[in-house]
């Protein structure tokens, strides 16, 4: 099973909320997850836009999950870098 760190959309029509989830990369947007690692409002107010828990992220990615281009563009908006460990190989 190869595990990634993506978006899941919930909300409505035009009010999109999303939480930040690790999935099987196989799996659909809205299928099951395998853990929850936060939320993300885009239409928030900018302190409360996006919520995780940053020790969850860095467990998943340093045991092998891949993380979405997306997610790193939010991770990153918080300051937090989530880098691998040396000697992992990316996929």
């Amino acid at each position: 099973m190869s595990a990634t760190i993506r978006l899941k959309r919930f909300g409505t029509k035009k009010r999109p909320f999303y939480r930040i989830v690790v999935m099987d990369k196989r799996e659909g947007r809205d299928s099951r997850t395998i853990d929850e690692l936060g939320i993300y409002h885009p239409i928030e107010k900018e302190d409360k836009q996006i919520a995780f828990n940053v020790e969850k992220a860095r467990h998943w990615i340093e045991n092998g999950a891949l993380v979405s281009d997306t997610v790193r563009s939010l991770f990153n908006k918080k300051g937090v870098a989530l880098a691998r460990k040396k000697g992992a190989c990316e996929a």
